[in-house]
């Protein structure tokens, strides 16, 4: 075997292991975007507030993407309340 070769397998290996935990992190960075408002939120920081409207507004929990447009455009004016 090269040398070379022998100095970057250890490397090449390392990186191997670390790209599934490395590329993990990013799901928790979905960013959605507010049509109304021409925005974007992290919707990690988003659910909080989410659960908060349901609450409020004495609906049952829908994750939001199965909400009517109607109701997502009610959240999003009470959201951008909230500031």
């Amino acid at each position: 075997m090269p040398s070379f070769l022998r100095r970057f397998t250890p490397l090449l290996f390392a990186a191997a292991l670390a790209a599934p935990v490395l590329s993990a992190g990013c799901a928790a960075h979905v960013r959605i975007y507010d049509p109304y408002y021409s925005d974007y939120h992290v919707w990690a920081a988003e659910e909080p507030y989410y659960a908060q409207w349901e609450q409020e507004t004495h609906r049952r929990h829908v994750d939001f993407n199965h909400r009517s447009e109607e109701e997502k455009k009610t959240y999003w004016d009470w959201r951008h309340r909230q500031r």
